[in-house]
């Protein structure tokens, strides 16, 4: 991912409440494994 711009970055949409987000570097080795957008989605405690 070294060198890619932003806008180039894959996204999915979260489980809890559908929004889209981006890759993040903490996240490269398990990019797979990630579908919430956030804590507060994890948690069940989001929208949806």
């Amino acid at each position: 991912m070294k060198g890619v711009k932003k806008q180039h970055l894959p996204t999915k949409a979260c489980r809890t409440c559908g929004r889209p987000f981006t890759w993040r570097k903490k996240w490269e080795r398990d990019w797979e494994q990630v579908l919430y957008c956030s804590d507060r989605c994890r948690g069940g405690k989001g929208k949806g």
